[in-house]
């Protein structure tokens, strides 16, 4: 599709236009150039652990199916029919030993191969039809790290480790915390809706701005609640001089392509529990003392893999940003699993999801109301039309330790000047 506009005039340096939000139209060219040209998190291989695993999801408004075939293998397929292109999974979640079609009954390895058509003595006699070309085609590039799975569509563009560059390193991370090495996502999920743009949620993934704000409620004295059986203490807002300095101190990195995370909250650090006390024991066991300390003082809270995908490290989960239209947009949250941990550190985790990430949670609750809020100031269109994303211009600086990363204090907006840099790069990529 085309706009008559010059979409180079809806971003600037220290802010962003209002329709980037609200138009119906540039909803669609992100639909077809960003989330088509970005690498972009389709699952996670233990979501399809078994042969005949399948699992649907969304790149922007595509519906797409991973599965696991029968070489062992994964694939994203894109969830449509060979013969009239209709959408061929509608359940979640599931296992089947061919992928049938509902409207006129062709069916589909879990490779997205053709296995078979209806009917065949009503075609002619030549027809032959290709199993690949007729099959449910493969997504044009996939990349699994450490079982993390990302695609893109667009056969061109960046590769995989260039676009996400030392983002990576939350991967790596991540996984060292697990005494066997591997995570799984497991354990059910929660799911959230809210009238507004997915933007809001990208743009709040990494925002200690707001914090001491908008949860203004979740918080008892200066603190905030216990987020974990064991914790010494909830996360400190503010210093003796009340200015919010905590998140400050703990920094924000940022990365040419809009990733980037929060520094690792003070209370991330400690636990008294028996069975965090196990874990411990359990990581030592694997890594000795110095390693295991190392793996222990977190260097993050969240991490955005822009554009739809953010990962929490005091509380893991996966946090999946769908959306749906310009003002409707879908989360969907996934417990991660430590394996090798012990059962109980995932039990608290999954009881603690639902307090603070739930629909009526103590924090997620707060952060829907300001989508919603953002969603319904910016259809005002006789007011200052612009976004404004400039606290902390210029205070950033090279961080050596991450390739192409910035590191800035903790409420900076410099992630989203980062954001929409990208944005701007992959909407107009080739005009």
């Amino acid at each position: 599709m085309t706009i008559a506009v010059d979409l180079r005039n809806f971003v600037q340096p220290d802010r962003v236009h209002r329709d980037l939000y609200e138009d119906p139209q540039i909803f669609e060219m992100e639909m077809e150039r960003l989330f088509r040209r970005a690498w972009t998190y389709a699952g996670h291989v233990s979501q399809v652990p078994k042969i005949g695993d399948f699992l649907c999801t969304t790149i922007g408004t595509q519906p797409l199916v991973m599965t696991r075939h029968t070489d062992g293998k994964v694939y994203v397929l894109h969830n449509r029919c060979g013969h009239r292109g209709v959408k061929v999974i509608n359940t979640e979640q599931g296992n089947a030993k061919l992928l049938r079609c509902m409207f006129h009954g062709w069916t589909f390895r879990a490779n997205g191969e053709l296995a078979g058509l209806t009917q065949p003595e009503g075609y002619p006699p030549d027809f032959n039809p290709d199993p690949v070309a007729c099959g449910m085609p493969k997504v044009a590039r996939m990349e699994i790290y450490h079982g993390f799975v990302f695609v893109s569509l667009s056969a061109d563009g960046p590769d995989f480790k260039d676009y996400f560059g030392g983002v990576l390193s939350s991967l790596d991370d991540l996984i060292a915390y697990a005494p066997e090495g591997e995570v799984e996502i497991t354990g059910g999920l929660l799911r959230y809706g809210y009238p507004g743009n997915w933007k809001f949620q990208a743009d709040n993934s990494c925002d200690m701005y707001h914090v001491v704000y908008s949860h203004e409620s979740s918080r008892k004295g200066n603190t905030q609640y216990i987020r974990r059986p064991g914790d010494t203490g909830g996360i400190p807002f503010f210093d003796k001089s009340n200015k919010v300095v905590t998140f400050d101190a703990s920094g924000l990195w940022a990365f040419e392509n809009g990733h980037g995370w929060e520094g690792a909250v003070v209370q991330s650090h400690e636990n008294t529990s028996k069975w965090y006390q196990e874990y411990e024991a359990r990581l030592e066991k694997q890594h000795g003392k110095e390693r295991t300390r190392q793996i222990l003082t977190r260097k993050r809270h969240n991490t955005i893999f822009y554009p739809n995908l953010v990962i929490q490290d005091l509380n893991m989960h996966v946090r999946l940003i769908r959306p749906h239209r310009v003002d409707l947009t879908e989360i969907l949250i996934y417990p991660i699993k430590l394996k090798g941990a012990p059962e109980e550190m995932f039990i608290e985790s999954i009881r603690m999801l639902n307090t603070t990430n739930s629909a009526a949670s103590m924090t997620q609750a707060d952060d829907v109301e300001a989508f919603i809020r953002g969603h319904a100031g910016l259809r005002t269109k006789d007011a200052n039309p612009w976004v404004l994303i400039a606290r902390g211009d210029g205070t950033e600086t090279p961080d050596p330790a991450y390739e192409r990363g910035y590191r800035t204090f903790g409420s900076s907006e410099l992630l989203l000047r980062k954001q929409y840099q990208s944005w701007l790069n992959l909407m107009t990529h080739g005009a």
